[in-house]
């Protein structure tokens, strides 16, 4: 198989056979003006940016009462991205390189990248079966233009190797999912949240931009290998410029993985956000974080391991302590709502995951691997929980934790599928797959020296425990009178609204397919978790 590097590498000749196409280069030898495209490499996101573009246009012509086939056009436009990673997964491709000097690509389909938008595209894909039938209030055409269009984003991300492309992709994923957050027009606490979640990101954007142009003026590249190897040779006068610069462009990525003290924006986002997207954002927003975060500091930035390695570690564990505490507070009043709990279990799992990436800095990349794999379980059984959560929020919509009392006596499946969710998060059997990702991230944690970091996550996983087992015990115990009327006063008093309950009905079709796609892999990955990591292993150089 000819790569895309290859084939760069290569004379453009005219059909007159003449050189037109070619410059001399200053050491004396050519390079090409015109550069090849591997178009199977960038298919995936390709395919998403492509049918957001033919939803928005399509949504001009299809009648009212016709708007949910655009639901399906984009579901049916995600599996079609997700199928074009099959012919990926023999090799690694590359595109968008540089013709002369070192081997610099802008853009590389290898396996990180494929996991990675595996879990990105799986995410999305979930959020549009969530959406379908939720979306009669909303915009549909702009809602699935957006969703697509971050999705897009969202996949090219892991795929970039330089930094102006991992800025684009970047802003490409999080500037839809600020309209997203927004979409329930004329309701407060959305467009409250979206300025919040839009202001807190630009910002940090900022600042992250600024850190871009410090690596590149101590280095001249934005080649994530090439800057590896100059920020060997840099200067010293320019040491201090370099270090700055690493730091300033962690600090949009932690923003993104909901790191503390950045992750203040995440409970009211997620709240005040249609729920599908609150599922999203927990899910492939974290995804899109911690693969840029992976990139820079894995593969740009080795040699300032010194720098990023102990922020890391201080990081996981403040965001670990933070997310844990706050749901603890959060459910200690069970009126309180199960989608703010599950944001702040968010927070607490990026403690998690940040864990093996401080690791990298002490004991090398392979300590990756363990993010991937926990970032994988992590998916499937919070999107399944999110999933349970928009199930209960048709017939309770104040979605409160009171609402779950007792759920088992009037939807056993959806009480035991959650059970079984909030298990695999606490890390307790039968959810093993939870508990093998915990126990693979203490591990990196240990083997990289960090003793200290592997304490506080034991710590924090205890934590964590009282609140999982007391929404999860919940589920099987009917509510006591006292408690369903101290509930109902909480509702009303918080909402000012009518909060009872929707008759019963049946579950959208695209809503049970989703909650069963996420039971079923949950518990085939609880059933083989040691292929969770073998599939997640990875080497980045």
């Amino acid at each position: 198989m000819t790569t895309a590097a290859e084939s760069t590498t290569g004379l453009v000749q005219t059909a007159a056979g003449d050189a037109s196409g070619l410059v001399r280069t200053a050491a004396g030898g050519t390079s090409s003006l015109v550069q090849s495209v591997d178009w199977l490499a960038i298919a995936p996101p390709l395919t998403v940016a492509a049918v957001a573009l033919v939803i928005l246009v399509a949504d001009l012509f299809v009648p009212r009462e016709r708007k949910p086939l655009l639901g399906y056009g984009a579901v049916a436009g995600l599996v079609a991205a997700l199928a074009l990673l099959l012919p990926l997964r023999d090799g690694d491709r590359s595109t968008f390189c540089l013709t002369t000097g070192a081997r610099a690509c802008s853009y590389t389909a290898d396996h990180f990248t494929l996991v990675i938008q595996l879990l990105v595209l799986g995410g999305a894909l979930l959020t549009a079966l969530l959406s379908i039938g939720d979306t009669r209030k909303l915009p549909a055409g702009e809602f699935w233009f957006l969703l697509l269009s971050s999705a897009a984003g969202a996949a090219l991300l892991p795929a970039a190797r330089d930094l102006a492309t991992l800025v684009v992709a970047l802003e490409v994923a999080s500037l839809p999912a600020f309209a997203l957050v927004g979409i329930k027009r004329g309701d407060r606490r959305s467009s409250e949240a979206a300025l919040k979640f839009f202001l807190s990101s630009v910002v940090a954007t900022a600042v992250m931009l600024l850190g871009v142009s410090f690596v590149y003026a101590a280095t001249g590249t934005l080649h994530l290998t090439e800057i590896a190897g100059r920020l060997d040779d840099v200067p010293g006068q320019l040491s201090t410029l370099a270090e700055a610069g690493v730091a300033l462009t962690l600090v949009g990525f932690a923003f993104k993985t909901a790191a503390a003290p950045f992750h203040f924006w995440v409970p009211d986002t997620y709240v005040g956000a249609p729920l599908p997207i609150a599922a999203y954002l927990s899910v492939v927003g974290k995804a899109v974080g911690f693969s840029g975060l992976i990139l820079v500091t894995v593969v740009a930035f080795p040699s300032y391991a010194d720098v990023w390695g102990p922020a890391l570690a201080v990081l996981a564990a403040l965001t670990m302590t933070v997310g844990n505490v706050a749901a603890l507070r959060q459910s200690a009043t069970r009126a309180r709502s199960a989608v703010r709990l599950l944001a702040w279990s968010s927070v607490a799992q990026a403690g998690y995951l940040l864990v093996p990436i401080a690791a990298a800095a002490y004991a090398g990349d392979r300590q990756i691997g363990s993010t991937v794999a926990y970032a994988l379980m992590y998916a499937v059984v919070n999107l399944g929980a999110f999933a349970v959560a928009a199930l209960v929020a048709r017939t309770h919509p104040g979605n409160r934790l009171a609402d779950y009392r007792n759920l088992y006596a009037t939807r056993p499946l959806a009480a035991l599928t959650l059970g079984f969710f909030l298990l695999c998060l606490a890390g307790l059997p039968p959810g093993i797959i939870g508990l093998f990702a915990k126990v693979t991230v203490f591990s990196s944690a240990v083997d990289a020296g960090l003793g200290w970091l592997a304490v506080v996550m034991a710590v924090n996983v205890v934590i964590a425990l009282y609140y999982y087992l007391q929404w999860t015990a919940a589920l099987f115990r009917g509510p006591a009178e006292d408690e369903a009327r101290d509930g109902a006063q909480d509702r009303a008093a918080e909402d000012g609204t009518d909060q009872r309950p929707a008759a019963h009905h049946r579950a959208p079709a695209p809503l049970t397919a989703a909650i069963v796609i996420t039971a079923v892999t949950g518990i085939a990955l609880s059933g083989a978790p040691q292929a969770v990591l073998r599939f997640a292993g990875v080497n980045l150089f």
